[in-house]
């Protein structure tokens, strides 16, 4: 019988940072982890997947662009998964794979505690409808923003979404090209992967910001470079990207996997104090 294994799996995943998290959370708590970055594509995922379970895979995280695909492999999954449409956190049980979607609550986490926000009564702009989007949507309501407003470069994602959340009046969506029209917001939330490997610019309009407005990748590294870019340029009173969101929700998984949740500060400020390239979301 092999021993117990977790991974990551997404494409690509060579940068990924959640085998380090994960080993500092392990060796944190005296716990071997043996967790491993699995690259696999959108067609070959779910044979990826079960290949892994058959290897003695019990738990893995997951990541672009699999996080809707991975909600549907699932036999169960949580509340929060199922209002997100999407899993970034899977537990094997039995012959069956439970997933859950730590992503929002890391966000929230990492936003709240790490970086002391107050959400509540915040209007929110989230750039994006895919797996990321998903996953962080639902915990901002629950965090207690006013208004979610839902922007894609397809519309029709968008607008699944927003019907997703149930949400009539506190989640609505918008056309990319009538940004112009949507009036300012507290938060902004960049949930594409438009900016990775393309090395352009990020353009918004002004008229978005306001004096309090906060800022927020969900990318971390090289990839949120264009959009954290616009945002200081623009006058936003701050701007993070996403690595502090990637611990949070890394946390959440180790729990669900372990029983018990780590401490994050030293691994945050260990990834946040290395030059290297920290590429992408997970």
């Amino acid at each position: 019988m092999s021993a117990p294994r977790y991974a990551v799996f997404g494409q690509p995943i060579a940068h990924s940072q959640s085998p380090r998290i994960q080993s500092a959370f392990g060796k944190a708590h005296g716990i071997a982890v043996d967790y491993r970055a699995i690259e696999a594509s959108p067609e070959g995922f779910p044979a990826a997947l079960e290949a892994f379970a058959a290897d003695g895979g019990v738990g893995a995280n997951v990541t672009l662009p699999h996080k809707e695909a991975a909600f549907a492999l699932c036999t169960t999954t949580t509340s929060r998964a199922q209002r997100a449409g999407a899993v970034n956190t899977l537990l094997r049980k039995g012959e069956r794979w439970h997933g859950d979607n730590t992503d929002g609550i890391g966000l929230v986490r990492d936003l709240t505690g790490r970086h002391g926000l107050d959400l509540r009564g915040r209007r929110v702009l989230l750039l994006g409808a895919g797996g990321a989007a998903r996953g962080v949507a639902p915990a901002l309501l629950d965090a207690g923003i006013l208004e979610l407003v839902v922007v894609n470069r397809s519309p029709e994602r968008a607008d699944a979404l927003v019907d997703a959340m149930s949400e009539p009046g506190r989640a609505i969506s918008a056309y990319w090209e009538a940004l112009r029209e949507q009036g300012d917001f507290e938060l902004i939330i960049n949930a594409t992967s438009a900016a990775r490997g393309e090395g352009t610019g990020f353009n918004l309009p002004l008229s978005l910001i306001n004096s309090m407005t906060t800022a927020v990748d969900l990318n971390y590294g090289e990839a949120a470079i264009p959009f954290l870019a616009w945002a200081r340029a623009a006058g936003c009173r701050n701007s993070f990207d996403g690595l502090g969101m990637l611990v949070e929700q890394a946390a959440e998984s180790f729990q669900q996997w372990h029983g018990m949740r780590p401490e994050t500060d030293a691994i945050y400020a260990e990834l946040r104090g290395r030059d290297a390239l920290l590429v992408t979301a997970d």
